[in-house]
């Protein structure tokens, strides 16, 4: 349940949001690479996408510009301020102030559900992942998270993920991020994405192991 404190705490962030590499993506290398994980795990565009914990919009936007529409929530205003007043009067990104992890959708309308770096700090893990699932239309769409666990002692491993996902009946297939060109520098902490849904194309672990080798 998102209290007052959370809120502020989000507001106070957003001014600083998109200093990080992967926040902001301001950085044409940071933005080319998750624009080819992200195309390279996602139905075909056009398709309709709920990006959940969208923060200042920056993954919407990348994702409207490629063809998607996109619906951004977000329960701190600060943030979605900041998102609209960079979608300006874009007619394919739409930003709602509201919890992700019970997001005002329509159920059954989405190809895509997309959060990055929220699960973690969710309660209730498995109703949260039901509840996304139910925005997801039938039939090949796909639920798609970027998630960590972090030096700072925070976040899920991927093999925690993967469980809950299993438990909410929507089992995943783990890619690890450990290259620096997400990041914007180096890492030593776990940090992956997991595609749920039917003919997920993101490579598992044995093949990014020979990719980056």
């Amino acid at each position: 349940m998102t209290t007052d404190d959370d809120i502020r705490m989000w507001d106070g962030e957003a001014a600083t949001f998109d200093e990080a590499a992967d926040h902001g993506l301001r950085d044409p290398a940071v933005r080319a690479v998750w624009r080819d994980l992200l195309l390279g795990n996602l139905p075909p565009a056009p398709g309709r996408v709920a990006d959940l914990g969208s923060g200042t919009g920056t993954l919407a936007l990348l994702l409207a510009d490629e063809g998607y529409s996109v619906d951004g929530v977000d329960f701190s205003p600060e943030m979605v301020r900041l998102a609209r007043a960079k979608a300006g009067d874009r007619a394919d990104v739409t930003y709602v102030e509201a919890d992700a992890a019970a997001p005002p959708l329509e159920p059954g309308a989405y190809d895509v559900v997309l959060c990055r770096h929220v699960l973690w700090a969710l309660p209730d893990q498995v109703a949260v992942l039901s509840r996304w699932v139910d925005l997801l239309a039938t039939g090949g769409r796909r639920l798609v998270l970027v998630e960590g666990s972090w030096t700072t002692g925070v976040g899920l491993t991927a093999d925690a993920t993967r469980t809950l996902l299993e438990a909410a009946g929507r089992p995943g297939v783990v890619r690890h991020l450990p290259e620096p060109a997400y990041w914007g520098r180096e890492i030593t902490d776990e940090r992956y994405l997991v595609v749920a849904g039917q003919q997920a194309r993101t490579a598992p672990d044995r093949m990014v192991k020979a990719m980056v080798v």
